[in-house]
C-alpha cells in the first residue's frame, strides 16, 4: 500500500507487511489455534488490498494560534497514542477518499460549522450513497442547521449532526445499499448508529459462502444476533421460514425494513436477548413480545449465530448444540476456539473459512459449519 501513513497511524497494525503477507500470517495464526479441533483446509476469502473501508471515523484536530482554531484536520492516534494529522487514507472506500479533503475545505470555510467539531464518521455504500455525522461539543442552533443544509446539497451527501443528548438529522439517518449476492440484487437501509460490515467487498463473499454450504429446505432456520438482516434475508431463500433475533430496538427496525424493501415475508424478527430465547423456548418465561408468534410451530434444523466478541454464553451454546446444523460467524478467533470445544462434543466440523473482513490489522473473521454425528 502507497498510504503515506502506513507504519504510523495506530489503525493499521500490520503495516510491515504486504497485503498478502499480512494475510498469510494470520491465516497461519488461526490454523495453528485450531489444529487440535480440525485439520479440514481452511476457505480464505481476500480482501481488495486497499479502498475496501465503507465506514470509518475520524477525530477533527485543531492548529490553534491566538487561542483561536485557524486550521482543522482529521487525526488518528500513532501508535503511542499521539495525534497524527492526516489528509487521506487509503483503506477508506474510494467515495470516501475523494469526499475528505473535499469536506474539510468547506467545513474550514465556515467558522459555524467547524466551531467545536470534535469528530466526523463516514458511512458509504456501494451504491456512492454517503452519510457524514458530525460530531461537536456544542449545541447546535438554527444557524449550524441552515448552513449544513447548503453543505448537504452541495456536495450531494446526508448529513447528521450530534452533540451531547443532541441528533440533528437534516434529510435522512441512512443510506441506501445494494449488493449483488449469488447473481440476485438485496436491497437494504443502513441506519446510522446500527450495525454495519465495514468491508462490503468481503461481507458479499461471506454471505455467498454460507449461501454455497446450504441445500434448499423445507425445514426452518434460527437466527440469534440477526443485526439488520445483513444474513438473515439472504438466507431466508434456503428456508421454508425463519425466526430471528436480535437485542437492539435500531437493528429490528432496520431489519424489518430491509424485508419490506426486499418482499420477503418468511421471517419473524423479534426483540430479545439470546438468554431470553432460550427461557422462552423452555417456556420459562411468557413474553408479550411472542404474543403473535407460535414457537412450537417452527421445525428448526438449522441455526446461525453471529455473537459479539465475547462469543456465547453458556445458556446459548447449550441450545446451539442441540440443533442438526450449525453455522457460527466469529469476528473473535479465540471466544470461538472456546465454543467448539464444546459444541465439537455433538458435532462435526465440516467447513471452515477465514475473511480478510479487517484487512493490515491482527483481526479476521471466521465462519464454520458443523453438523451433529
Amino acid at each position: 500500500m502507497n498510504c503515506i501513513y502506513f507504519g504510523k497511524c495506530a489503525s493499521c497494525t500490520l503495516y510491515d507487511k504486504s497485503y498478502e503477507e499480512q494475510l498469510q500470517y494470520k491465516v497461519n495464526i488461526e490454523k495453528q489455534r485450531f489444529k487440535d479441533l480440525t485439520n479440514i483446509e481452511f476457505d480464505v476469502i481476500k480482501s481488495q488490498d486497499k479502498n475496501f473501508r465503507n465506514r470509518a471515523e475520524f477525530r477533527i484536530w485543531k492548529n490553534f494560534k491566538d487561542k483561536e482554531a485557524i486550521t482543522i484536520n482529521y487525526a488518528m492516534n500513532d501508535f503511542d497514542k499521539n495525534t497524527l494529522e492526516i489528509k487521506s487514507c487509503e483503506i477508506v472506500s474510494e467515495d470516501i477518499s475523494k469526499l475528505m479533503p473535499k469536506l474539510l475545505d468547506e467545513l474550514q470555510k465556515d467558522e459555524t460549522l467547524k466551531y467545536k467539531l470534535f469528530a466526523c464518521e463516514f458511512l458509504n455504500s456501494t451504491k456512492g450513497d454517503t452519510l457524514i455525522t458530525l460530531i461537536y461539543h456544542k449545541k447546535l442552533e438554527d444557524e449550524w442547521i441552515s448552513k449544513a443544509k447548503l453543505l448537504e446539497k452541495k456536495l450531494n451527501i446526508k448529513i447528521i449532526g450530534r452533540s451531547r443528548k443532541q441528533k440533528v438529522v437534516l434529510s435522512k439517518d441512512y443510506i441506501e445499499e445494494e449488493l449483488k449476492i449469488n447473481n440476485k440484487n438485496f436491497f437494504f437501509e443502513y441506519k446510522e448508529g446500527g450495525f454495519t460490515q465495514p468491508n462490503s467487498h468481503v461481507n458479499i463473499k461471506m454471505i455467498e459462502w454460507v449461501l454455497d454450504k446450504l441445500e434448499v429446505s423445507n425445514k426452518d432456520l434460527c437466527e440469534l444476533y440477526c443485526g439488520g438482516g445483513n444474513f438473515t434475508i439472504p438466507l431466508s431463500t434456503k428456508f421454508k421460514n425463519v425466526l430471528a433475533t436480535e437485542i437492539s430496538k435500531t437493528s429490528i427496525k432496520s431489519a424489518l425494513k430491509n424485508c419490506q424493501l426486499n418482499s420477503i415475508s418468511n421471517i419473524d424478527f423479534i426483540r430479545m436477548s439470546s438468554e431470553e430465547f432460550v427461557e422462552a423456548l423452555e417456556e420459562k418465561r411468557e413474553f408479550r413480545r411472542l404474543k403473535d408468534i407460535d414457537l412450537k410451530s417452527y421445525n428448526f434444523s438449522t441455526i446461525f449465530v453471529d455473537p459479539p466478541r465475547a462469543g456465547l454464553d453458556e445458556t446459548t451454546r447449550k441450545l446451539v448444540s442441540d440443533f442438526e446444523k450449525i453455522i457460527y460467524i466469529s469476528c473473535n478467533p479465540e471466544t470461538l476456539h472456546r465454543d467448539l470445544i464444546e459444541l465439537t462434543k455433538t458435532h462435526k466440523i465440516d467447513n471452515f473459512a477465514l475473511f480478510d473482513q479487517f484487512s493490515y490489522t491482527k483481526h479476521i473473521e471466521s465462519a464454520v459449519v458443523l453438523n451433529k454425528f
